[in-house]
Order: C-alpha cells, then sequence, then structure tokens
C-alpha cells in the first residue's frame, strides 16, 4: 500500500515531498474551481439566451401577427357580435397586445433568474478564501538551539512537530 504521492505507507515524507504534494493538491482545486465556475458561466448564458429569446418572441407575435390577426379577429367579432367595425379592431389589437405581454413576462422572469445567478462570483470568493488560507499556513520559525544540543536533538523535536 502506499500514499497517493507514492511514497510506502508509515514512512516520513520530507518538507519537500509535503511541499510538492500541497502544491499539486491547490493546482487541482484551482483547476477544478475553474471547471465549476465555466459550468455556472454556462449555464447563466443559457437563461439570458433564452431570456433574450422570450423577449424576441414577443416582439415578433406582436410585429408579424397584428395585420392579419386583427383583421381575422375583427371580422370574427363583427359577425359573431354585429358591433360596430371600430370597435372589434380595438378588440382585436388588445387580445395581440395580451399575447406578447404574456410572452414578455415569461422573458422577465428568465431574465431575473439569469441575472440571479451569480455562479463565477461565488467561486471567485471561493478561490481568494483557499488562497486566504494558503497564504496563513507559513511554517513556524524554529527557535536557536544551545550548544548543548547535537542533530540528535533535532532530529527528536522535528519528528514530534510533524
Amino acid at each position: 500500500m502506499s500514499a497517493p504521492d507514492g511514497s510506502p505507507v508509515g514512512t516520513e515524507r520530507s518538507i519537500g515531498q509535503l511541499f510538492a504534494s500541497a502544491t499539486s493538491d491547490l493546482s487541482a482545486l484551482v483547476h477544478d474551481e475553474i471547471a465549476l465556475a465555466k459550468a455556472q458561466l454556462k449555464n447563466d448564458v443559457k437563461r439570458g439566451a433564452t431570456s433574450g429569446g422570450a423577449f424576441s418572441l414577443a416582439g415578433a407575435v406582436l410585429v408579424f401577427s397584428l395585420p392579419m390577426l386583427n383583421f381575422a379577429l375583427a371580422y370574427g367579432i363583427r359577425t359573431w357580435s354585429h358591433w360596430n367595425l371600430a370597435v372589434c379592431f380595438l378588440l382585436s389589437f388588445a387580445a395581440n397586445v395580451l399575447v406578447a405581454g404574456l410572452l414578455a413576462l415569461i422573458g422577465v422572469v428568465f431574465a431575473k433568474k439569469a441575472k440571479k445567478g451569480r455562479g463565477p462570483q461565488k467561486v471567485a470568493a471561493s478561490v481568494k478564501q483557499s488562497a486566504g488560507v494558503l497564504q496563513k499556513a507559513k511554517p513556524h520559525p524554529r527557535p536557536e538551539l544551545p550548544e548543548n544540543r547535537g542533530p540528535a536533538a533535532i532530529e527528536a523535536v522535528a519528528r514530534s512537530s510533524s
């Protein structure tokens, strides 16, 4: 059995090995957080595109359907109710505005969802927090050793502190 860095379990790892392991773990963390930011940004862009599509569709419905629908609906109302033709055209226009308003409302809902999506900001805050923790992780300074302590005492201190 071996540790993640390939060294056998139960053996002491050097400071260099620990530092290399920490560096590779930090690199992996940064890459994963970048991938998360990309995924969240992709989701926000998708919501924004849906919102833009809904607004475009609302405009297209209003522009292209008004002439044909107004005439068909106005003459249909006239045939059914025998009201004045001007009133029938106003009712036809009001129905088209209602449909366009509903489509615009859908666009507003999706635009608010896209605006609320703060995925990359969350990831950036997480990266800053990770960097802050790592900046504070400094090695503890070793006190000056008295002259009567030799290398054996230094090794004992190093083993007990790790």
